[in-house]
């Protein structure tokens, strides 16, 4: 009884501790400069060009980034488990390296770059933030994206699912897109919600190589003159983040209850 008790407070304490802040942001959000209240600040988002475009410009970013991160890890993940179990520890260890240098340096040495390497490439790299920033992202999501493919592979029969698929006359690529990819979907949805999550919600990089016309940065130039609209972005982008949560959790969900 006692411990029902302590588990009461201590969730009581946390929902305290989320929903407080949720509530006043959304109270703020709803404020009108006259008085009273109103959603004028949400629908001055759907009116704003610039953030809509900024928007689509980090989605953009975002899905490609997504997009290029699987394509790397998973036929690693699934290559080092395969052919060689020793590496996994290695790699693992080189996929924490991002975790490791904090955002600002790497964004430190970006710009030396930027600023004193020409050449073709280059220019062509840092010409626009869609082809400046999606390499960089790309470094950034591997930990989440690795950690979580890996961690799907780990819950099936990897080994046997191939193996088996071979015998029927597939081809690797085959076996990996038809019986792998199937076994493991929650956890490469995973995967690319992270790679989403993050790419919509990071800054530094964007700010300190001048790209303004991402959606993070965006929030951050709308909330020096319109605090309302800047709250209102914020509540936004975390209830679309939790909406890509649950369709990921009940994509899982949903697999694991067909027969």
């Amino acid at each position: 009884m006692r411990g029902r008790r302590w588990r009461v407070v201590v969730l009581g304490l946390a929902l305290v501790y989320f929903l407080v802040p949720l509530l006043s942001a959304a109270e703020f959000s709803l404020r009108i400069p006259g008085g009273g209240y109103g959603v004028a600040n949400y629908l001055t988002i759907f009116g704003d060009e610039v953030l809509l475009s900024s928007l689509l410009v980090s989605l953009q970013i975002a899905v490609v980034t997504a997009v290029l991160v699987l394509l790397l890890v998973v036929p690693t993940a699934v290559w080092v488990r395969l052919r060689f179990p020793a590496a996994a520890a290695l790699l693992e260890s080189a996929t924490i390296l991002p975790i490791v240098v904090p955002p600002v340096v790497m964004a430190a040495g970006i710009a030396f770059v930027q600023a004193n390497l020409g050449g073709p490439v280059f220019r062509t790299l840092f010409a626009s933030s869609f082809t400046a920033l999606t390499p960089f992202y790309v470094v950034l999501a591997l930990p989440f994206a690795y950690r979580a493919v890996d961690n799907g592979l780990a819950a099936v029969p990897l080994r046997t699912l191939v193996e088996a698929a071979r015998n029927l006359g597939a081809s690797l690529p085959v076996a990996l897109w038809r019986v792998v990819l199937p076994a493991i979907r929650s956890a490469v949805l995973g995967a690319a919600f992270l790679t989403l999550a993050l790419v919509l919600g990071e800054i530094v990089i964007a700010r300190i190589l001048l790209y303004g016309d991402t959606f993070p940065v965006a929030i951050v130039e709308v909330g020096r003159s319109q605090a309302g609209v800047a709250v209102a972005l914020t509540l936004a982008s975390l209830v679309l983040t939790w909406l890509l949560l649950l369709a990921v959790s009940f994509a899982g969900s949903s697999r694991r209850s067909t027969p």
